[in-house]
């Protein structure tokens, strides 16, 4: 399953979220100060390439004066945008695996910094 599901989210539309992520994490990367930004972004689109198959533990008091100011600059919109695309996808029995892997992605998009992705067995 993991594997059919990496390949159907990939065409469907994880490529281009993925590198979304990607060149936001280049153009972040640009300026000194955006590069903790940055490697979040990159971090992000390891994940929306291909998020079957892994999970996303955060760990908030790693770094939570970077979390609270990604949550309220930029955070919450990216996560709202995955909690209606995860709820939209979880109306059909079909989209159901794929709105999981939006929550899972709203996580990470919260909350960044200290983050980890891990794969599952």
């Amino acid at each position: 399953m993991r594997l059919i599901g990496n390949i159907l989210w990939f065409i469907l539309g994880g490529i281009w979220l993925g590198l979304s992520w990607f060149l936001l994490g280049l153009l972040l990367c640009i300026t000194v100060v955006g590069i903790p930004l940055g490697l979040q972004c990159f971090k992000a689109a390891s994940l929306t390439f291909t998020p079957f198959g892994k999970e996303v533990t955060v760990k908030f008091d790693a770094h939570p004066i970077a979390n609270i100011l990604w949550a309220l600059l930029v955070g919450w919109e990216m996560a709202l945008g995955y909690l209606v695309s995860g709820v939209i996808s979880c109306i059909t029995l079909i989209g159901i695996p794929f709105g999981l892997q939006a929550f899972k992605m709203m996580k990470l998009a919260f909350l960044p910094f200290g983050a980890q992705i891990k794969e599952t067995a």
